[in-house]
């Protein structure tokens, strides 16, 4: 890459964000260090296994083990990085509230380790509510105070919200739609552009396994000051899940009026002021994103004494959603309870193994609250699924054929591919009543039904 300057950088936080953040960067060519306190963790990667399920990552972390290593250690971390960002969790309180004493001790672990007379770049990457980058600044330069050296250490405080889908987090962090940053200095914003000069430019080789799109343009900087960039990350899940309750809604008076909501969706996804993207009916969303930051924002309108209503709509939707594709249930079987209920899928989406608000997994605990015997499968997240659902007496399958057997009932819940190729006759056989419940509209309706199933749709 002509002209490429590398940079120190330190990872604080090795989750799905700074593992999959901090390895593209060492991949560019950066000299990255990933700090967690879990030491399973930092064994894990200093052995090129990765903690998480992301499609390329342990390929991704081959070919940059040069240039990335992970420790413990903060203060060696930090000392001698030239941009420090900070990936740590921000779990909901209780009131929805997005916690953020991580990110707090995080900033003032790093304050602590910073060496007299270099100038720093810290960056906050965790999703963060409305003036965390404020309590950020005002925690580092009291630790910075503390230590004599707030005029001899010049540190520039940046907002840099991530937009990474769990699965495709490399894919989305070598070709992202935007990187936005927030800054109030001139000298903040000119690091980032160098941390991030080779995905503006797209001047790196392209992994073959994480293949640059199809006419893929370079990506836009968006700079503006830190609270409209903490806002932007909040606005742009809060419209996703508003995208997707609204289908599902469309979807419910579809069955009432006798439309096809994948007709539907067709339909007004070609225009190009709505788009076609999260316009798929289903369960509804989950994850640790969408929930945890609607909730958020709720709570951030809630304390300047702002209603929000559509986006409380919205959660409201989206938990009635599990609730509906129950009844369907207890209507086709005349009532769920002493019934065996097979389920295919509990991960929240397909290529990943995070469980966290998995419609799948709500439906279970509401098929089990109503008497149901649940069997259920998964091709990745049966571990994390049995320690979420430990206090159920649930059933777990090591294949799909055997959540079928003597099942009076069969739901998808996530739309694994894996499930496309089932052979639909030996599903049906081996059931005792073949009722299958597609809550992902992701089977051939024909197809279902010719191999002896009722079939149910959402939305059709």
């Amino acid at each position: 890459m002509d002209g490429f300057q590398p940079l120190r950088v330190a990872m604080i936080g090795t989750g799905y964000v700074g593992l999959s953040t901090g390895t593209v960067l060492a991949y560019l060519g950066h000299r990255v260090t990933g700090v967690d306190k879990d030491k399973s963790k930092t064994d894990l990667l200093r052995a090129g296994r990765s903690p998480i399920r992301e499609h390329g990552m342990e390929e991704l972390l081959e070919l940059s083990k040069g240039h990335i290593v992970f420790t413990q250690d903060t203060s060696k971390a930090v000392a001698e990085a030239d941009v420090i960002l900070i990936a740590v969790g921000t779990p909901s309180k209780d009131n929805g509230e997005a916690d953020t004493q991580y990110v707090e001790a995080a900033a003032e672990e790093v304050a602590q380790s910073l060496l007299p007379g270099r100038s720093y770049v810290i960056v906050v990457k965790s999703t963060v509510p409305i003036g965390t980058n404020r309590r950020v600044i005002y925690v580092i330069n009291r630790v910075m105070g503390e230590r004599g050296l707030s005029r001899s250490t010049p540190v520039h405080i940046v907002s840099n919200p991530e937009f990474l889908r769990e699965g495709m987090a490399l894919y989305d962090t070598l070709y992202p739609d935007r990187i936005v940053i927030g800054a109030e200095d001139p000298e903040g914003v000119a690091a980032m552009q160098r941390l991030y000069r080779p995905i503006l430019e797209q001047t790196f080789n392209a992994p073959s396994f994480l293949a640059r799109p199809s006419g893929y343009g370079l990506p836009p900087m968006i700079t503006t000051d830190p609270t409209s960039a903490e806002m932007i990350k909040y606005a742009s899940n809060a419209f996703l899940s508003l995208k997707i309750s609204f289908i599902n809604e469309i979807a419910g008076l579809c069955e009432k009026v006798g439309a096809d909501v994948s007709e539907i969706s067709r339909g007004i996804g070609l225009d190009k002021r709505i788009g076609p993207h999260f316009l798929k009916a289903g369960l509804g969303w989950g994850g640790s994103c969408f929930p945890k930051d609607t909730a958020a924002l709720l709570a951030i309108g809630k304390e300047y004494g702002y209603e929000m209503p559509i986006v409380a709509a919205a959660r409201q939707v989206n938990h009635e959603q599990r609730h509906r594709m129950v009844e369907k249930l207890q209507q086709a079987l005349k009532g769920v309870r002493g019934r065996v209920i097979g389920v295919l899928g509990l991960a929240f989406k397909p290529g990943t193994d995070d469980v966290r608000e998995s419609p799948a997994l709500d439906m279970i605990r509401i098929l089990v609250d109503r008497g149901a015997h649940v069997r259920a499968h998964d091709p990745a997240a049966v571990s994390n699924a049995k320690q979420a659902l430990e206090e159920l007496d649930v059933e777990f399958a090591s294949n799909p054929y055997d959540v079928s057997l003597d099942a009076e009932g069969l739901v998808l819940a996530t739309d694994w591919p894996e499930y496309v190729t089932l052979d639909l006759e030996r599903l049906a056989q081996s059931m005792k009543t073949p009722v299958l419940l597609d809550g992902r509209n992701m089977l051939d309706r024909g197809k279902v039904e010719a191999a002896g199933f009722l079939y149910m749709g959402v939305g059709k």
